[in-house]
């Protein structure tokens, strides 16, 4: 494709008219588990779908393109994207990881760490001075989630690339929240950049999966080398729904954003809310990070309401065009309450520690009007203020 295309028109056309045989537009779905050798001892290009398959190579192609990197790898799910990485640890590494990245992350790390396969530190990564401090250690692997899950916490990629070069460890950026239409962590200095595709890259709810892009050619011969020794490759059926899914990530994600920036204007504003975490209001503490290694702010809204449990219960009932379910990025719009639900497996003491309580609300921004999200907000709210008001006098 011709290199000055915009990313837009790269992500329509991945792998659009690429089919040799027959000439179809879209790609073909490549099902098959195995493939026949040209003769004995001579391997045609693939062999077995773990190693290697048509349409998973296909899908890996297009996001190494979008992220700017040299190589990925298509996992079966964005945990399995995280323990690829990982297999770049010997016991006795550090990796250091956000003190309030998603809930399924800590498990992961914080287990595996209790086997000895490597150890962890979790670290307010906006807090430099905790950072450096953290990196007396000389650590292999720095991961970001920048915004994080759930409190869009926005952390300086340059930077934080700068002191994981001088530490001589590699800097991996969880970019689920943005994708590669909003945000390119290679272009500021990561080595890797990992995504459940699950979310917005697939868009649609109807996959899981995940990938790991890597920034050099060596690094992406690595991955793939552990990739298919330890199986996690991504399935081809769910390479070819996620392929679909990119090429309308653009303007899904433009929509995303300019209900998630409505929604969260309102909230800001409501007297029944007591904080709106949401990078793109300029009260946001990385607001002008985010403005400068971002081309958006995304479509995820978080929120804390004033009322504790029962007011949490009361709103989240009253929704009428938000299903309560974990995950985010579909077109369809989500509510979730992280510390019962994405964050279970977090310790009260490390909820504590991240800022991530009780109160807090996650929206997942959909493609529904603006207009009907705003207003089922708006009467959820006021449900939770009549509640409220009928316990005050019963």
């Amino acid at each position: 494709m011709n290199s000055s295309a915009s990313k837009t028109t790269r992500a329509v056309r991945a792998s659009i008219e690429s089919d040799t045989q027959f000439g179809a537009v879209v790609p073909p779905l490549h099902l098959s588990s195995t493939f026949a050798f040209a003769s004995l001892g001579e391997k045609r290009q693939y062999d077995y779908t773990r190693s290697g398959n048509p349409t998973r190579d296909a899908l890996a192609d297009a996001l190494a393109e979008l992220e700017g990197g040299a190589g990925a790898v298509v996992t079966s799910s964005g945990m399995a994207a995280l323990t690829l990485i990982t297999q770049l640890l010997k016991p006795g590494d550090t990796i250091i990881a956000p003190h309030d990245c998603y809930g399924g992350t800590f498990r992961l790390f914080e287990q595996q760490a209790k086997k000895g396969l490597f150890n962890v530190v979790f670290v307010d990564q906006t807090n430099c001075n905790a950072l450096l401090a953290a990196c007396e250690c000389r650590p292999r692997i720095i991961l970001a989630e920048t915004p994080s899950n759930p409190l869009l916490r926005i952390v300086d990629i340059e930077r934080l690339a700068e002191i994981a070069k001088g530490a001589g460890a590699l800097l991996a950026v969880d970019n689920t929240f943005l994708s590669p239409a909003l945000q390119n962590p290679i272009e500021l200095g990561a080595d890797l950049v990992i995504h459940s595709t699950t979310k917005y890259l697939n868009g649609h709810s109807d996959v899981v999966g995940g990938c790991v892009v890597a920034a050099s050619d060596e690094l992406a011969e690595e991955i793939s080398y552990w990739a298919n020794c330890i199986g996690i490759t991504g399935a081809p059926f769910d390479s070819f729904l996620t392929l679909r899914g990119i090429r309308t990530l653009h303007p899904r994600i433009k929509q995303h954003e300019e209900s998630a920036t409505l929604v969260a204007n309102v909230l800001d504003d409501h007297e029944g809310v007591d904080r709106v975490y949401y990078p793109g209001l300029k009260s946001h503490p990385g607001h002008a990070i985010a403005k400068r290694q971002q081309r958006g702010f995304g479509g995820i809204v978080s929120f804390e309401i004033s009322g504790g449990q029962e007011a949490i219960r009361t709103f989240v009932a009253e929704l009428n065009y938000f299903s309560l379910a974990e995950s985010l990025g579909g077109v369809e719009s989500l509510v979730c309450h992280p510390a019962s639900m994405t964050h279970a497996p977090v310790s009260e003491e490390a909820l504590a520690e991240a800022g991530i309580g009780s109160n807090l609300v996650r929206l997942s921004i959909g493609l529904e009007s603006s207009e009907d999200l705003v207003t089922d907000i708006l009467q959820a709210l006021d449900a939770v203020k009549l509640a409220r008001t009928l316990r005050a006098v019963s």
